[in-house]
C-alpha cells in the first residue's frame, strides 16, 4: 500500500493500532489478570473459585456505581470528599423510613410500597445534598475540595443524628435484593439476560461499522471487528458461566426450599447467576456511557475540564453545570447506598467509610485524568474492580488491615505515575 500524496509506502500499523484498542484500556485489563493470578497463586487457587468471584462483584458494585459519576467530578477538575457520608446519610434515612417512619404512619412490616418510598427519599436526599455541594462550588466559587471536606464531617454526623447512633435493621425483604446475596437472578434467566447481552454487543459493533461506511469513515479490516465480538461473547459468556457455577450452600436452601423452586432440600441444587446488585451497575454503567458520549450534558461536562474558560465563553452555563454534575453523584451515592446496606440486611454508622478515598482511586487508576477533560466510564468501573480484588486478595493471604491500606495508597501513587508517564510519551494532556 502507498501513500496517494507522496507516492511512498503507508506506513505499517501495529496490530493495536489496527484494532483500534485503548492501550491504556489494556494495561488496567492486564493488571487485573496479573493481580488475579497471583492471588489465586499466593490462595491456592481459591481467589479464582466461582464463590469468590461471585462475593467480589457484589463488593465492588457500590463502590463502582459512586465512581462513574465521579469521573464526571474529576473531568471537570473537581474532587468530591464526601461521598461515603452522603452514603451514611441517605442510607440512613431510608433504613429509619423502612424500619420506623412508615410503620409508624400504619404501613404494615412487608408492604409492597415501603422499600419503593425509601429509595425515593434516599435518592431525594443524595440530590438535595450534591446540588447543595454544587450551588457552594459553582455560584458561590467555594473550592470543591473545601465545600466536600465539609461535607465528610457534616453529612456522616448527620446520619448518625437520625439514627441515635443504632444500627437499624432488619431492612425490607424486596429492598435487600438489591444486596447481592439476597437478589440474584438464578441460572436460566442469567443466561437469557447473557445471550441478549451478547447479542446486543454484536449487533452494535457491526452497526457502527455499517454507520461509518455510510459517511465515508475509515473502518477496521472485517476481521478485527469479527475478532471483537468474538472477544465480548467470550467475555459476556464467561462471565455469567462463573457465575452460574456458584451453587447456593444446602444449609440456605434448608431453610426455605420454595424460595429455590424446590418442594424438599434434599436434592435440590439451586445456583446464584447473576447479582441484581451487579446488573444495576450495569444499567448506570451503560446510561452514563450514553451521557458521557451521546448527550449536549455530556460534551459540556469534557468541554468544561478540557477548557473552562472556552466553555464560559462559548456559552456554557458552568455554574449551573457544576450543580447538576454534584446532584447526579448525590443521586448516584443514595443508590450505592441501597447496594451497601442492602448486603449487609441493616444500616450501621461506619457504613461508606473511607469510600471517598477508594472512589477516587478508583476513577484515577481507571483513567481519569485529575487535571481535567480525561475520563470514562469504564475506566472507573475496571479501577474498582482492581482495588476491590487488592483488598479481597490480601484479606484471603491474611494481611493486615494497615498493610493493605499501605499497598492500596501505593498503588494509587503508582496508578497516578503510569498516567503522567504515558501522558508525557503519547503527547497528551
Amino acid at each position: 500500500m502507498t501513500d496517494q500524496t507522496t507516492n511512498k509506502p503507508a506506513p505499517r500499523r501495529s496490530l493495536l493500532n489496527t484494532l483500534e484498542v485503548d492501550t491504556r484500556l489494556l494495561g488496567m485489563i492486564g493488571a487485573f489478570v496479573l493481580v488475579a493470578l497471583v492471588f489465586n497463586i499466593l490462595t491456592e487457587g481459591r481467589f479464582l473459585t466461582p464463590r469468590n468471584i461471585f462475593n467480589l462483584t457484589i463488593q465492588t458494585a457500590s463502590v463502582a456505581i459512586m465512581a462513574t459519576g465521579m469521573v464526571f467530578v474529576i473531568v471537570t477538575r473537581h474532587i468530591d470528599l464526601s461521598v461515603g457520608a452522603v452514603l451514611a446519610a441517605c442510607s440512613a434515612l431510608m433504613a429509619m423510613t423502612q424500619v420506623r417512619f412508615l410503620p409508624g404512619m400504619g404501613f404494615e412490616i412487608g408492604h409492597w410500597a415501603i422499600p419503593w418510598i425509601a429509595i425515593g427519599v434516599g435518592i431525594i436526599l443524595g440530590a438535595i445534598i450534591g446540588a447543595f455541594n454544587g450551588w457552594l462550588i459553582g455560584y458561590q466559587g467555594i473550592p470543591a475540595f473545601i465545600v466536600t471536606l465539609g461535607g465528610f464531617l457534616v453529612w456522616r454526623n448527620v446520619g448518625w443524628y437520625q439514627t441515635s447512633g443504632q444500627t437499624i435493621g432488619p431492612l425490607d425483604k424486596t429492598f435487600m435484593t438489591f444486596g447481592g446475596i439476597n437478589g440474584t437472578l438464578g441460572g436460566p434467566l442469567s443466561w437469557a439476560l447473557g445471550i441478549l447481552a451478547i447479542l446486543a454487543s454484536v449487533v452494535l459493533i457491526f452497526r457502527a461499522r455499517r454507520t461509518k461506511i455510510a459517511h465515508d469513515f475509515p473502518v477496521k479490516p472485517m476481521w478485527a471487528e469479527v475478532s471483537l465480538a468474538a472477544i465480548c461473547t467470550a467475555a459476556i459468556a464467561g462471565f455469567i458461566a462463573i457465575l452460574t457455577n456458584y451453587s447456593v450452600p444446602e444449609r440456605v436452601v434448608a431453610r426455605d426450599p420454595a424460595k429455590f423452586g424446590c418442594e424438599v432440600a434434599e436434592g435440590c441444587t439451586p445456583v446464584y447467576g447473576l447479582p441484581i446488585s451487579v446488573l444495576l451497575l450495569v444499567g448506570i454503567a451503560i446510561i452514563m456511557t450514553i451521557i458521557a458520549r451521546r448527550t449536549r450534558f455530556g460534551r459540556y461536562i469534557f468541554a468544561t475540564g478540557g477548557n473552562p474558560d472556552a466553555a464560559e465563553l462559548s456559552g456554557i452555563n458552568t455554574k449551573f453545570l457544576t450543580v447538576k454534575i454534584f446532584a447526579l453523584m448525590g443521586i448516584l451515592c443514595a443508590i450505592s447506598a441501597v447496594v451497601a446496606s442492602s448486603r449487609l440486611a441493616n444500616h450501621s454508622n461506619d457504613l461508606g467509610t473511607l469510600d471517598e478515598l477508594r472512589v477516587i482511586a478508583a476513577a484515577v487508576i481507571g483513567g481519569t485524568a485529575l487535571s481535567g477533560g480525561i475520563g470514562t466510564i469504564y475506566g472507573a468501573i475496571l479501577g474498582a474492580l482492581i482495588m476491590q480484588s487488592l483488598q479481597s486478595g490480601m484479606a484471603m493471604v491474611g494481611v493486615d488491615a494497615p498493610l493493605q491500606n499501605i499497598v492500596v495508597g501505593a498503588v494509587l501513587v503508582f496508578a497516578v505515575f503510569i498516567d503522567i508517564q504515558y501522558r508525557k510519551r503519547t503527547g497528551a494532556k
